[in-house]
């Protein structure tokens, strides 16, 4: 199961959209009068006017499910699962309208709420991005719904909005991470794409507690978009491309003995002696007290007349003379 929330300004044309489409059922609803779109739009209309302050004030859902689950989605049962998820998005106590569609191949239905409660308070949509990642994904698990193969089966040419924002940024951001092996290089990379990137500081210090992305005035968090896209998870992503460039370019060089193998070669096939830094030759280089290796440390001055003294007691003690 995935979901889309969305925000609008206003009742009249969201409702008109889900009711009156061609094989649109009414499920459920909780506030409103259920006869038509009119009335639904005049009893939301109603409750908003307890927070005229509220620009967007109109709650939109999508809850899709794969073809897969058909079998299992009674109508009964997408009521169920509504209330469960708008449970889970902290969407209670205000007025709703649950509405199965029926124009694609996958089940799907669409929810409008109050963001106006019925006590007059707003029912806040921040984060929004991440609980919907979150409540889909355990209610999927508690009943066994098909697991979709990844952000990379969604039909993109489907997507509105700024889900299809946050698939654009999530196509762009994984390209650059890929390749990148720094933050510089991923900003530049994501700068020639439109995309800026926001860091999030810790309150008085310059670590980065988070990070966002920007493109078309419209910013979303990393984690919102993809939980790979966290500040975290992509850090340690620029450094395992670091390491593995890095490893790449010492099996790529050459070795000491490769170069001198290749010196010698080019200058004897020129019938010339190989020359190296200041002129000298191989062997003078050989030969330098710089290429030469110390076989072993030098002995102490102390230890030398040491070891002349017991030889010369033992040579007088068994009547050897030199």
């Amino acid at each position: 199961m995935i979901g889309k929330p969305i925000t609008g300004k206003t009742f009249g044309g969201c409702v008109r959209y889900v009711v009156d489409k061609k094989d649109a059922i009414i499920l459920h609803g909780e506030g409103v009068r259920l006869q038509d779109a009119k009335s639904i739009t005049q009893d939301f209309n109603l409750q908003r006017k307890t927070r005229p302050g509220l620009g967007k004030a109109v709650g939109h859902l999508i809850l899709s499910w794969s073809k897969e689950d058909l079998p299992k989605l009674t109508s009964a049962i997408m009521v169920d699962r509504a209330k469960e998820y708008m449970e889970k998005m902290d969407i209670r106590n205000t007025q709703y309208v649950i509405v199965r569609h029926g124009d694609r191949e996958h089940p799907h239905l669409h929810i409008i709420y109050n963001r106006v409660d019925n006590k007059g308070k707003t029912i806040s949509d921040n984060n929004s991005y991440g609980r919907n990642i979150k409540a889909c994904k355990e209610i999927t698990l508690k009943h066994g719904y098909h697991l979709g193969k990844g952000k990379e089966q969604v039909n993109r040419q489907a997507l509105r909005g700024k889900e299809k924002l946050r698939y654009e940024l999530f196509d762009a951001i994984k390209s650059s991470v890929k390749h990148a092996a720094d933050w510089r290089s991923l900003e530049s990379s994501l700068l020639a794409k439109g995309i800026h990137i926001e860091y999030k500081l810790r309150s008085g210090t310059t670590e980065v507690q988070g990070i966002s992305f920007e493109k078309d005035g419209l910013k979303m968090k990393g984690s919102a978009i993809d939980r790979a896209f966290s500040y975290g998870n992509i850090n340690g992503h620029l450094n395992a491309n670091l390491r593995s460039q890095q490893h790449t370019t010492i099996e790529n060089s050459p070795s000491i003995t490769d170069q001198l193998k290749e010196v010698l070669r080019t200058d004897y096939t020129h019938g010339s002696q190989p020359s190296f830094d200041g002129g000298k030759n191989l062997l003078e280089m050989l030969l330098d007290s710089e290429f030469v290796p110390a076989t072993s440390a030098p002995i102490d001055d102390g230890l030398q007349r040491k070891k002349k003294r017991k030889k010369h007691e033992f040579e007088q003690s068994n009547g050897i003379s030199r």
